[in-house]
């Protein structure tokens, strides 16, 4: 089954349970995105030379307006990806209930060849290629993998160019001095950490001690690795895009940010076993935190997996054959479109504070991303019990009912 395929099937299992409720042709609206546009971007590199980079775009859904997606940069791109990657986040907003509904971009790259230069290149022509299609009301890139908030004003800088007007609130992910919400940051991680202590909590537990194993020390993962140590965790494995470190006893995390920062790898860590990215989900622990890319938990390895509960930082990076098996071993996993909707929360900020004219305080954003964490995640735990299911069906019941509720009243 494809990637796009899977989400489809995660869409009409979801749908069961409401059948009684909506009519079947809303649910088949959303098997396939509304719109995907494809183009072709020509940048002059530093030599002189010309070369082309392939961009795909998916706007998933619209209903309760605007689209608003992640734009990312890798050489691995493909449409069945960037569909999905639409789809859920379309689920993932429903699931928290912010009024966004989702798109995706990406662009056929390499960012790691390419110079500074090259990359903002890059960036201003992919905005010249699709700024007629965004408006702050209507679609609103983001920034995802392997792209920041530098390339985000980027993009700002250059729609602005085109369209003779300034509208911050078009692109979210822009430097906190130049319309970027306080808090965006660690808002990912630190929503992450919320929905694990909130499930704990459900299960009279705490997050105190427990043994953590984060795959991949980005931003999020790093981040959350730091936020769980203040709480009391023990982190005991992390890992880059290739090396992964084990030491059950626990590990220094400010030393691990130290050789991220210098080394750009966690590899040289002195006091620990060495092992591979993929590898380091083997390991036992308490808790594993998915936070590298899509499709890392599979059929091969989650018969392996000796975690009570995973937490997934990344999008999709369980399968639904890897699903089957955790159910079987009594594995929880808390899904991504509830368990890493934390920095579209905040984006959704940014875009309202943009539109308002109006910038809160980052004790007042992280106040108002906790109330909304709480109610979400206490929706998913309480439909779960309800209908006697996992919690990612759960997630899916939840948003789906949303999306399909905003349908019918809008008369579709």
């Amino acid at each position: 089954m494809s990637l796009f395929g899977w989400v489809q099937a995660q869409i009409k299992e979801a749908y069961l349970p409401l059948a009684q409720k909506y009519e079947k042709h809303l649910m088949e609206h959303l098997l396939e995105p509304e719109n995907i546009v494809e183009a072709t971007l020509d940048i002059t590199m530093d030599d002189g030379s010309t070369n082309s980079y392939p961009a795909r775009r998916s706007q998933h859904c619209d209903v309760r307006w605007p689209y608003k997606g992640g734009i990312r940069f890798h050489q691995d791109v493909s449409l069945d990806e960037v569909k999905s990657l639409s789809a859920w986040m379309s689920f993932k907003c429903a699931a928290v209930d912010i009024p966004l509904w989702w798109g995706k971009w990406g662009i056929i790259v390499d960012p790691k060849q390419l110079s500074q230069a090259e990359l903002q290149r890059l960036s201003r022509a992919y905005i010249d290629a699709i700024w007629q299609d965004i408006w702050p009301t209507k679609d609103v890139p983001a920034p995802d993998v392997n792209t920041n908030s530098t390339i985000m004003w980027w993009m700002a800088d250059q729609y602005a160019k085109n369209t003779g007007q300034r509208e911050p609130g078009v692109i979210t992910g822009k430097p906190l001095t130049i319309w970027w919400s306080a808090g965006r940051g660690i808002a990912t991680a630190l929503w992450g950490l919320y929905v694990l202590i909130r499930y704990l909590e459900a299960q009279w537990d705490s997050i105190k001690w427990k043994k953590i194993i984060i795959q991949w020390a980005g931003n999020a993962g790093l981040t959350f690795a730091k936020l769980a140590n203040d709480k009391g965790a023990l982190i005991i494995g992390i890992s880059d895009s290739k090396w992964g470190i084990y030491n059950n006893k626990g590990l220094d995390i400010s030393k691990i940010e130290e050789l991220k920062n210098t080394k750009k790898s966690v590899i040289e860590y002195s006091d620990a076993t060495q092992t591979t990215n993929e590898d380091i989900l083997d390991n036992e622990c308490d808790i594993l935190v998915p936070a590298a890319l899509e499709n890392q938990i599979t059929k091969d390895n989650a018969a392996n997996i000796s975690a009570n509960v995973i937490l997934e930082l990344a999008n999709g990076p369980t399968t639904s054959d890897a699903d089957t098996i955790l159910e079987d071993k009594d594995i929880a996993v808390l899904p991504d479109i509830l368990a890493n909707a934390g920095w579209v929360t905040v984006s959704y900020f940014e875009q309202v504070q943009n539109n308002t004219n109006y910038y809160r305080s980052e004790a007042e954003v992280f106040e108002k991303l906790e109330k909304i964490m709480v109610d979400a995640t206490d929706a998913v735990l309480d439909t779960a019990n309800e209908h006697s299911t996992p919690l990612r069906d759960a997630a899916y019941i939840v948003a789906l009912g949303r999306i399909l509720a905003a349908m019918q009243a809008r008369g579709w």
